[in-house]
Order: C-alpha cells, then structure tokens, then sequence
C-alpha cells in the first residue's frame, strides 16, 4: 500500500495512478491545512474535506492518467449511468441528485480536465458503473467541419492536374478532331465512353473518426456480507514500460511520477498551515513554474546512473516503509485519549529529495 496523501500521482509499473483524499463540504474549500493535534470535534470533521490547493495542484497533471482514485464521487457522475436503477436501489438520493448536491463538483472538473481512464470511487456505499464521454480536443467537431469547408483537402484533384485550365487549346482540339472525322467520314456514338474519361484518380475516402475518449467509472459498496466491495479489473501495464535493472520484476514497482514531483515543489510555497489560503498563481504562471521544476526534478531526481538511464526512481529508493506509532493494543496506545503527533520520517525522507520545506513537520 502506498498513502497518496491529500493528492498525488505516482507510477505503478509504468501506469500513472493518481488520486484525491476526502469529501466536498464548500465551508472548507477554500481553507488552509489548519488542522492539528489534538483535534476539536470541528477539526476532526474538517481535516477530511478536500481543499483547492490540492484540486489546483492535481488539474496541472497532463490529461489521460490510467487510473483516479478519489472517496468522494464526482458530481454529476449519476447522468451517465443507470440513473434509475441508482435512485430505485437509493431512493434518498433524489433530493440531493435534484438539487446537484450528490457528488464534488471540483472532482467532476478534474474528470473533465484529467480524463482518465478509469476512476474509481467509494463514500456512498453502493456499487454503481457509468461512462463519461468527453469531446474531442480540436473543439467538438463543429469547428473541425468549419475549418474542412474553408480549408483545402488535400486529397482533391486539383484542377489543373487534368489540364483543364486550358480552354483554348480544348477548343482547338475538338476543332481539329471534328475536322479528322468529317474528313474520314467517321461518326461518333454519343454515348461512347472514352478512355480518357475513366483516368481520372480515384480519392480515397478519409478514414472513420476515432471513437471519443471516455472515462469510465466504477463505485463499490461497504465491506460487508453480501455486498458488492470487490472487483478484480485487468489493466495492462504499457507495452514501452522496462522495469529498471537489478529488480524484482514478479513485485509491481512503484515509481514516482516527475510531473508530480514537479507541481509538488512549484507549489509547496502556497501551501498553507493555517486556515487563511495563500494566494495561488494564475494557470499560465503555474504551468510555467511546473515545467521549470520539471527540468529541475529531471536533473536532480532522475538523473541517477544506478536507473540504467530509463528515467525511474522507485519509491523504496527514497521512502523506507517503517512503523512510527504503535497500533492499536499495542504498548504505549491509548484508546481513550487522542494520541501525540508523530513525525512521518517518510515525509522527512520525501522533503529532503525534493529539497522543500517540510511544513508538515514544521507546523506542529
């Protein structure tokens, strides 16, 4: 198991998988990561409900990961499956489909920026499938078919391939082809078919659009007997992806994603402890900054000779999977009290590769 945290992307055996922790409550949206030990019944609802920093930080991911975990369903998702079949299984969903109350609605909008693959989700407790078709990127078809009436085919014959922009020297053929005959005394059949007719090029048909991307989704139900919480579902590994040399190629082999590392440390900055949100940058500033991070992660991280240069750098490399607080039961745990804060030494270890503040740590 690997925690994404609040938001993340990582690469399991080349298939980008990333994922959004918590639920949607507007009341929070906006907040800082405020949060701390030990909780106030308010804290310990509100430390579950998902922030735009983090919506912000996963919308700058190039579209088309693999796969999208969140707990919370993207709003509107119910459109595009059985939706009767959903409100005759749940009926108190309706007043919240009616009001667009079900679901996040900054989830759907990474769905429609992002569109995965596949997106997986939980919170609702029962299983339900559907399918997102999204448009297609030159601008739904419409302005595809305006530029194709302005534009040139490139298939056409053009005109003066058959010499057909030569009116004069057409009439003084057929001139001189009536004379040939009136002298010979030959007759022609009007309806004779010439062979030259027939040498025209024949244009090929454009090929069939490609079908439209689409996103499908899958919710499963509670743990429970008799209930639908397991599906096993095959997604293939891509066929360019090489594990790196001196792996165990029988374990799946979790990597970090550049990209992610990437937007993590051009936004660490706005990251904020408090329940006052920094100011964010505007898309194009953002974007900017993710490609400049991007060149410094790729020099920093992945440039590592032990790789064999294929640009990977497991997880396992960086984050040492260890036990940091007793388990329930255990010597020292207390059930009844809220336990202290204990330090993450796989965040520390996380921090110091991408050389950026540590603010979890810091903020306690």
């Amino acid at each position: 198991m690997y925690f994404l945290g609040h938001a993340g992307c990582i690469q399991v055996n080349g298939l980008r998988i990333a994922g959004a922790s918590g639920i949607f409550k507007p009341q929070d949206f906006h907040q800082g990561h405020w949060e701390r030990l030990p909780y106030t019944p308010s804290a310990m609802r509100s430390i579950y409900h998902i922030r735009e920093y983090n919506i912000r930080r996963l919308s700058l991911l190039s579209p088309r990961p693999t796969i999208f975990l969140s707990h919370d369903w993207p709003q509107s998702i119910e459109q595009h499956g059985d939706l009767r079949g959903l409100i005759r299984r749940k009926p108190f969903f309706k007043r919240d489909i009616e009001t667009g109350q079900l679901g996040s609605p900054p989830l759907m909008g990474l769905l429609r920026t992002l569109r995965p693959e596949w997106w997986f989700s939980a919170h609702l407790h029962c299983r339900f499938e559907a399918a997102v078709v999204h448009a297609s990127d030159n601008g739904v078809g419409g302005q595809q078919a305006g530029k194709g009436a302005e534009g040139t085919n490139p298939d056409e014959i053009a005109i003066e391939d058959d010499e057909f922009d030569k009116p004069e020297k057409v009439i003084t053929e057929k001139t001189n082809e009536k004379e040939t005959e009136a002298t010979n005394n030959v007759s022609r059949n009007p309806d004779e078919i010439l062979l030259e007719d027939e040498e025209e090029d024949v244009v090929a048909p454009p090929p069939p659009p490609p079908p439209p991307l689409q996103t499908k989704f899958l919710a499963l139900d509670k743990c429970l007997p008799q209930r639908n919480f397991l599906e096993v579902i095959d997604v293939p590994s891509p066929s360019d992806f090489v594990p790196p040399p001196n792996t165990d190629s029988s374990r799946p082999i979790i990597s970090f994603d550049p990209e992610w590392l990437a937007i993590t440390r051009a936004f660490n900055p706005h990251l904020s402890t408090t329940r006052a949100q920094l100011t964010y940058p505007n898309e194009s500033q953002a974007r900017e900054a993710v490609q400049r991070e991007l060149e410094w992660v790729k020099t920093h991280v992945f440039a590592d000779p032990q790789d064999g240069g294929k640009g990977i750098k497991i997880v396992e490399d960086c984050q040492q999977f260890v036990m940091t607080a007793p388990a329930p039961g255990k010597e020292g745990a207390d059930g009844k009290q809220q336990p202290p804060y204990y330090p993450n030494p796989q965040t520390t270890a996380f921090c110091a590769m991408l050389e950026i503040e540590n603010k979890v740590d810091h903020a306690r």
